[in-house]
C-alpha cells in the first residue's frame, strides 16, 4: 500500500489541511472517454452499469477508493484501454437511487501509474503505483501562478464560461500543485491537454504548460471578439 497526503478544505480554522490516506496497491478502475480527474478535484458520477454498481458496492464496503482513467483514443474502443497515468479517487458522498443507480462525488487523491491489469471481470482491477509530483522550490512558481491568475481573470472578462466565485476560490488555494490541478480540471475543456497536465509530474512545468494553454485560449477569445465586432452571437452573421 502507498500513502499519500491529501489537501482537504474545511478545517475548523478554514483553508486546506493535510490528511494522510492509504491507497491500496490494487484498485478498481473506471475508463471513461474525454475525462481526466485531478487530485483534489471533485467529480460527480452517475453509476448505472451493473459492473460499476458492483464495483461501487465493494469500494464503499472497504476503502472507498477507485481510479478514473481517460480512454486512450488510439486504442480499440472495444478494449476500453485507459491511459497509463490515471487518478485514484475517494468517494466523498454517495446517494443510492431507487432504480439501483447511484450518484456520487469522487475526490481525486493521487496520481497513479497503472502497472498491470490483475482482473477484468466483473470489473477491471489494476495494480498501481502512486506518483509524487516534483514540488517547485524556486520563486518562479509564484510568478507562474500569478500569470495563470491574470489569464483566468482575462479569460472570464472575454466571456469564457467560469463557475461563479471560482476565481475568488482559487486565490485561497495556497499550494501551487493544488492550484494548477483544480484550475485545469475546472476550466480546461480539451481532454488531450488535461491528460498531458495529469502526466506532467514537475509542478513548475505544469504551471508553464497550463499558462501557455490559457494564453492561447485568451488570444483566440480576443480575436473572436474583434471579428464579432461587438455583435451578439445571434447577430454575428450581419457583421
Amino acid at each position: 500500500m502507498s500513502r499519500t497526503l491529501e489537501l482537504e478544505f474545511g478545517s475548523e480554522h478554514g483553508g486546506y489541511v493535510e490528511t494522510e490516506i492509504v491507497v491500496p496497491d490494487e484498485i478498481a478502475v473506471m475508463t471513461l472517454p474525454e475525462v481526466a480527474l485531478f487530485p483534489q478535484a471533485l467529480m460527480p458520477l452517475h453509476i448505472f452499469e451493473p459492473r460499476y454498481r458492483l464495483m461501487l458496492k465493494h469500494a464503499l464496503a472497504s476503502h472507498r477508493i477507485f481510479a478514473i482513467a481517460g480512454l486512450d483514443p488510439e486504442s480499440d474502443p472495444s478494449e476500453e484501454r485507459g491511459h497509463r497515468i490515471a487518478t485514484a479517487g475517494m468517494v466523498r458522498a454517495c446517494n443510492l437511487n431507487e432504480d439501483g443507480t447511484s450518484n456520487l462525488l469522487l475526490q481525486g487523491i493521487s496520481r497513479v501509474e497503472c502497472i498491470e491489469v490483475v482482473q477484468e471481470e466483473p470489473y477491471r482491477i489494476v495494480r498501481i503505483q502512486t506518483l509524487q509530483s516534483q514540488t517547485p522550490v524556486s520563486p518562479e512558481a509564484g510568478e507562474l501562478r500569478r500569470r495563470i491568475q491574470r489569464l483566468i481573470r482575462l479569460r472570464r472578462q472575454l466571456g469564457a464560461d467560469t463557475p461563479e466565485g471560482f476565481v475568488q476560490f482559487l486565490e485561497t488555494v495556497a499550494e501551487p500543485e493544488a492550484f494548477v490541478d483544480i484550475a485545469a480540471f475546472t476550466l480546461c475543456t480539451d481532454a488531450r491537454t488535461k491528460q498531458t497536465l495529469l502526466e506532467t509530474l514537475s509542478v513548475t512545468d505544469r504551471l508553464k504548460y497550463y499558462g501557455d494553454q490559457l494564453r492561447q485560449e485568451v488570444e483566440t477569445l480576443s480575436l473572436y471578439q474583434k471579428l464579432q465586432g461587438g455583435l451578439s452571437d445571434d447577430d454575428i452573421a450581419n457583421n
